[in-house]
């Protein structure tokens, strides 16, 4: 199967299941990037400007997240960019448990066939949702956790949501560094080795 028709298979067209973020979204925002990427980023769910566009991560957060990308020697066109909801939720705010869960089986769907080296969440949302616990992002930000997300087994990245940065400089380098660390566990820089190695310092 061509990556162009995996894509194809991977986006959601059409979904009723949460009638308040059917409603209110402009459109269905799918995953981008490469379908056999080694590095998933994971969102919470789209914004104003991913309701816009079509695309995750494409605001103020996006820019973030490509600068610290090309800080790691990473393009966009490197790595997938998906979230937890594909929809804009009313006002920006948080999904609600049960639209998450509504959304759930197209991530795992999605995380099974393109079966990345590493996922990494973006804030608190996506690292609660994934690993079914409450997550103090801040200070686990960094951590490597075993998570199952459908029938899909992840090594997964905890990181600070972009955004933190721009409300909070101090959070700069914290996050900068995680994404750092992703690129190199996911192997997919010159550090890649290394990075696997010391695993367990993470």
């Amino acid at each position: 199967m061509s990556e162009q028709s995996l894509d194809a298979d991977l986006c959601v067209s059409d979904c009723e299941r949460c009638p308040a973020l059917a409603e209110s979204r402009s459109r269905i925002v799918n995953g981008t990037g490469p379908t056999d990427a080694d590095l998933v980023f994971v969102g919470e769910a789209p914004g104003a400007n991913e309701d816009e566009q079509g695309e995750p991560f494409v605001g103020r957060s996006g820019t973030v997240l490509d600068d610290a990308l090309r800080d790691a020697g990473l393009a966009r066109a490197d790595v997938r960019i998906t979230n937890c909801v594909r929809c804009r939720p009313p006002d920006n705010r948080d999904p609600h448990s049960d639209e998450l869960d509504n959304c759930r089986g197209y991530l795992a769907e999605e995380l099974a066939r393109i079966d990345p080296e590493l996922v990494v969440t973006l804030g608190k949302v996506p690292s609660q949702h994934l690993l079914d616990r409450s997550v103090a992002v801040t200070n686990e930000a960094g951590e490597v956790f075993d998570a199952r997300v459908g029938d899909a087994a992840v090594r997964l990245l905890v990181c600070l949501h972009p955004a933190a940065t721009l409300y909070d400089r101090s959070q700069a380098d914290a996050f900068e560094e995680t994404i750092r660390t992703a690129a190199e566990l996911a192997g997919l820089t010159d550090g890649g080795a290394g990075g696997q190695s010391s695993l367990g310092d993470y």
